[in-house]
């Protein structure tokens, strides 16, 4: 497997920075004054009319009614003429690669390189932020390419939401993620040798886990049933046994990590719900039996209803393998019947796109999905700020306007608590203090 850490110093350091998308966060000021003319500090709550967002060293000082003079020194921000909120959280995404183009990513996938992935990944965490979306859990892309973005984010070095990363998800031989689906022979024993996120069998189930833990995953992922875009013609259906899933989970939490689980499939939800995931992702066939157990253990489900719209559309404009188009219309039609079920009996909803499927940056088109499948634009915006932070075991720092808090603030025009759509037209954005998309008056 190749080393990314040299590679991806000397492409990363080398790529061009514009002062408008990718200030280094040292170049923020140290204080900062946001005049919001609407403000929507914790999601769920009631709005608050023209208020005064105080921040210091990147994190949310205090939040004052009114607009308050700042302070000697203090940069002004005025947003007085837009309504303003907390950055947004995407549970689903893939940054790595190419995204939302499957004609282009599968004529170049045999001649392309990890570091040309690499530079489509920094593109789409830069046109991510862009969006308002400052934090996402990645799902799935080169674990070590994926460890290497997220930390220069962290530095700094380039534009991106805060990373949450899984490394590689975790597959049985032939299932949703193994990579040597679909391939001739010869590119299929090539794949096998450098391949270490399938496995069968509950020991073997714990020694992948370790593995993408030790290539840095933050998060684990795994497939609990067949999947929309494997090039095989396997189905939805369960793939994983009880104790492979147990021996998946229970390592993750014990190396202090949360699960997400790839299901379509009912059985394989269910069995995952059993096995103690903590997300449920697609969740395209739900029952009440399946919804009932999600209740009671307290499991998140993740729609990423975008998803099956998009790869239905490409399956049938024939620029994805023919094995994909009768999963994805399967999928596509079950889907919003089970997550309306869902939503209407009160499971727990995280806001995600499973976006690189999609295209990037159109991450908030699910709002209008999510209000169309029964939830109120105030309970959409929750999803993707107070409960998708609560997923993701950041509440104490991310998912609302509140002291203490990371500075992750967005502003549109107009209320999206009105018409959800405006959160597709994100005006201004800063991420942990430092302006990344300046739409107000400074």
């Amino acid at each position: 497997m190749r080393r990314f850490t040299a590679i991806a110093a000397v492409l990363l350091a080398a790529t061009p920075l514009s002062a408008q998308t990718a200030a280094p966060a040292a170049a923020a000021p140290t204080v900062t004054y946001i005049h919001a003319g609407a403000l929507l500090a914790r999601p769920g709550e009631a709005a608050r009319g023209a208020s005064t967002i105080i921040v210091r060293d990147g994190k949310i000082a205090e939040v004052r009614d009114g607009h308050v003079a700042p302070e000697g020194g203090a940069e002004l921000v005025d947003l007085k003429d837009r309504f303003v909120l907390p950055g947004l959280i995407d549970m689903h995404v893939h940054l790595w690669g190419i995204g939302g183009d499957p004609l282009n990513d599968r004529l170049t996938a045999l001649n392309r390189d990890d570091a040309d992935d690499m530079m489509w990944a920094v593109g789409n965490a830069r046109v991510t932020l862009d969006a308002g979306f400052t934090t996402v859990r990645d799902l799935g892309g080169n674990a070590r390419g994926m460890r290497a973005l997220r930390e220069e984010v962290e530095r700094g070095v380039i534009a991106g939401p805060t990373i949450v990363n899984v490394g590689t998800a975790i597959s049985v031989t032939g299932g949703h993620a193994d990579p040597s689906n679909g391939l001739s022979e010869t590119f299929a024993d090539a794949m096998h040798q450098h391949q270490i996120n399938t496995c069968d069998g509950p020991d073997d189930c714990r020694r992948a886990v370790r593995q993408q833990i030790a290539l840095g995953a933050q998060a684990i992922k795994y497939m609990s049933t067949g999947g929309v875009l494997s090039n095989v013609s396997g189905g939805l259906g369960r793939a994983m046994t009880d104790e492979e899933m147990r021996a998946i989970i229970d390592t993750a939490h014990g190396l202090g990590r949360r699960v997400a689980t790839h299901s379509h499939g009912v059985a394989g939800t269910k069995a995952a719900v059993a096995a103690g995931v903590d997300t449920v992702d697609h969740g395209s066939f739900l029952d009440d039996e399946a919804i009932k157990a999600m209740k009671a253990k307290g499991t998140w489900l993740v729609p990423t209803m975008l998803a099956p719209q998009a790869a239905v559309e490409f399956a049938r404009k024939g620029l994805l393998p023919p094995a994909v188009l009768p999963k994805a219309e399967e999928a596509a039609a079950a889907a919003f019947a089970s997550h309306s079920k869902a939503i209407a009996a009160g499971v727990k909803v995280a806001f995600g796109t499973d976006t690189g499927v999609s295209k990037h940056g159109d991450n908030a088109r699910e709002f209008a999905l999510m209000v169309k499948a029964g939830m109120t634009p105030a309970q959409a915006i929750k999803a993707a700020t107070v409960s998708a932070a609560e997923a993701l075991g950041r509440s104490a720092t991310i998912g609302s306007i509140e002291p203490g808090k990371d500075a992750d603030i967005i502003a549109v025009s107009g209320s999206p608590l009105e018409d959800v759509t405006r959160l597709e037209r994100v005006d201004f954005v800063m991420r942990r203090g430092a302006v990344h998309k300046a739409g107000g008056k400074r």
